[in-house]
C-alpha cells in the first residue's frame, strides 16, 4: 500500500469500467484522485460510488475548452499521474459506417488525449507518469473495427512521440492495451443483447485463458506504470488480452 502516497492523479474517462477501478486503486495507494466523464448518468453514479475516494468532474474529453478549464484546476497543485483513459467505440463495416462515427472516434480517442497532453504537459512534475489506454484492436484487422482500430493505432504512435518529447523533463509515457475486458463498453456497441452474447463467445473462444479480463486487472497494470515500480520504462505498451494476440 502507499505506492502513490502524496501524488496527484487525474483519470479521464474515470466514471465506469477501467477508469473507475483505477480510481479506487489509486486512492487506496494514497493518491489524491480526480476523475472526469461526460455522461450525466455515469457522472452521477460515480459521484455516489466514489464519495470520499475521488473528486468527479464533468469534462468532455474531446473538447479543447473543457480541457483548458480542467487544466486550470491543477495549475497550482501540479500533477504526478495522468491516466488518459477516455474513449469511445464505434463499430461497423467501412462501407456502412457513418462518417460522423469516424469523426467522433478520432475526436474522443485521438484529439482528446493529444489535447490533454498539450495542456497538462507543463503541469506534470519531474518523475511523473502518463498512461494511455490503447487496445489490441490497434494491431488486429478485426472486421467492423476500422474507426476504433485506427484511433488506437494512432494512440500507440502518440505514446512513442510523447515519451520522446517528455523524457527530458523527467516524465514517462506508457500505455496499457487491453483485449476483451468486462466493462460497459460492450453494451454500447449498438447490437441486440443476443448479438452481444454471440460476439462475446466468439472472443472468448479466441482467448487462451478462456475469459474476459476484469477492469481491476487492467487497473493493476496502470498502477505499475504510474508508480516507481516502472521508473525505467517509457514508450512501452503492456498488453492485457489473456494471450489472444500473443499465443
Amino acid at each position: 500500500m502507499g505506492k502513490l502516497r502524496g501524488k496527484v492523479a487525474l483519470i479521464s474517462g474515470g466514471t465506469t469500467g477501467i477508469g473507475l477501478a483505477t480510481a479506487r486503486l489509486f486512492a487506496r495507494e494514497g493518491a489524491t484522485v480526480t476523475v472526469t466523464g461526460a455522461n450525466p448518468q455515469t457522472l452521477s453514479a460515480a459521484r455516489e460510488s466514489l464519495r470520499g475516494v475521488a473528486t468527479v468532474f464533468a469534462s468532455d474529453s474531446g473538447s479543447s475548452e473543457d480541457i483548458v478549464v480542467l487544466a486550470e484546476r491543477f495549475a497550482r497543485t501540479g500533477i504526478d499521474v495522468l491516466f488518459l483513459n477516455a474513449g469511445t467505440a464505434k463499430f461497423g463495416p467501412i462501407v456502412g459506417l457513418d462518417v460522423a462515427a469516424l469523426d467522433e472516434s478520432f475526436r474522443v480517442n485521438v484529439r482528446g488525449p493529444w489535447l490533454m497532453l498539450k495542456h497538462f504537459a507543463p503541469l506534470l512534475r519531474s518523475g511523473g507518469s502518463v498512461v494511455f489506454t490503447g487496445s489490441v484492436n490497434g494491431q488486429l484487422g478485426a472486421p467492423g473495427s476500422s474507426a476504433y482500430a485506427a484511433t488506437k493505432a494512432a494512440v500507440r504512435a502518440l505514446v512513442r512521440v510523447a515519451a520522446s518529447e517528455l523524457a527530458e523533463s523527467g516524465v514517462r509515457v506508457n500505455s496499457v492495451s487491453p483485449g476483451p475486458i468486462d466493462t460497459p463498453l460492450y453494451a454500447k456497441l449498438g447490437m441486440p443483447p443476443d448479438a452481444v452474447k454471440t460476439f462475446a463467445k466468439t472472443l472468448v473462444d479466441r482467448i487462451p485463458l478462456k475469459r474476459f479480463g476484469k477492469p481491476e486487472e487492467v487497473a493493476a497494470a496502470v498502477l505499475f506504470l504510474a508508480s516507481d515500480d516502472s521508473t525505467f520504462m517509457t514508450g512501452e505498451e503492456i498488453v492485457l488480452d489473456g494471450g489472444m494476440t500473443r499465443v
